[in-house]
């Protein structure tokens, strides 16, 4: 009776602890969730505000930074085992440097969209950006493996699902350029309102690899040296006869192995100009098999005119 009263009373400890390693997952999942809806309305505000006026859109982000904060209040107060207490702290440290990013946007919006004080709130919005992603180095580099590390000790990996988290959609936002690009977009109204009439589209001119130089052929296979800044250098032509932003470029790599797809956004190409996006590999691609590389750009509003927005090149990389 002592024996079973002995095993009875470790099952249930073991139970209540498996449980709590659950439970932490389960509960920063949702936070993960929360936060990841910040980061998508934040940036649907800069990309498609609508009609709103500068009023509304402070009184949105002000929102934003309410919400952030509360998420690191919940963060705080969410139980967890000893063991995931490193993992906890990092992700306090995550949720709060995405508060403080949001809120010194809600500081800094009402001069970026006025006549004084511009270029010096349009900086501190774009620092805010490298904000962004320095939480998401930091979720992945320092909270995600220090709840991974426990959950597989403890035999529970393969149990549940564990959350990631990136706040910053793309790379090109830390790029001061690309804030200002929208931040003009925010106070001139041109996410809102119908397509400007006339003809809209863009279309692809060529595709050149860097640092190499070599010209991507849709005829015959390129041999491309990978080096250690590789990128695709697309110029994109704006055919139309209005001005056209946040057109979006990707590059993927397919017919070997798992696609390798990377994605640029180009914030803004004047009527009948041409630009080049540079899109940088950041990945190594398959070595010595055939492979196609495919380039999209996403068509503008009112473009009808789509055949011209896809190119795809054979090709073989080699060391």
């Amino acid at each position: 009776m002592l024996l079973l009263l002995v095993l009875g009373i470790k099952s249930c400890r073991d139970s209540a602890r498996t449980d709590s390693f659950k439970s932490y997952v389960r509960d920063q999942a949702a936070i993960v969730q929360a936060s990841g809806q910040e980061s998508k309305a934040l940036f649907t505000l800069f990309t498609n505000p609508g009609r709103q006026s500068p009023v509304q859109l402070q009184n949105a982000v002000n929102g934003y930074e309410n919400d952030a904060s509360q998420l690191v209040d919940r963060a705080k107060s969410t139980g967890h085992p000893d063991e995931l207490a490193t993992a906890q702290r990092y992700f306090v440290d995550v949720l709060t440097l995405r508060r403080d990013g949001i809120g010194v946007i809600a500081q800094s919006l009402q001069a970026a969209l006025g006549t004084q004080g511009q270029d010096v709130a349009i900086s501190r919005i774009a620092q805010q950006m490298e904000t962004f992603l320095a939480s998401d180095v930091l979720y992945a580099r320092r909270a995600l493996p220090n709840l991974v590390g426990p959950l597989k000790k403890e035999g529970l990996l393969g149990q549940v699902i564990v959350p990631q988290s990136r706040f910053l959609p793309d790379l090109q936002w830390v790029r001061p350029s690309v804030v200002a690009s929208h931040i003009q977009g925010l106070r001139s109204g041109q996410g809102a309102g119908p397509v400007a009439p006339g003809l809209h589209g863009t279309s692809i001119v060529g595709t050149v690899m860097r640092p190499g130089g070599q010209t991507l052929s849709p005829g015959g296979a390129t041999q491309i040296t990978i080096t250690a800044k590789l990128s695709f250098d697309v110029t994109i032509k704006n055919g139309g006869t209005s001005d056209e932003r946040d057109i979006t470029v990707t590059a993927s790599i397919v017919g070997a192995g798992k696609p390798i797809v990377r994605e640029q956004t180009l914030p803004t190409i004047a009527a009948g100009t041409q630009k080049v996006v540079s899109i940088p590999l950041a990945a190594t691609p398959p070595i010595g098999r055939p492979v196609s590389i495919r380039i999209d750009v996403k068509p503008v509003p009112g473009e009808k005119k789509l055949d011209n927005n896809r190119a795809t090149y054979p090709a073989i990389f080699t060391r």
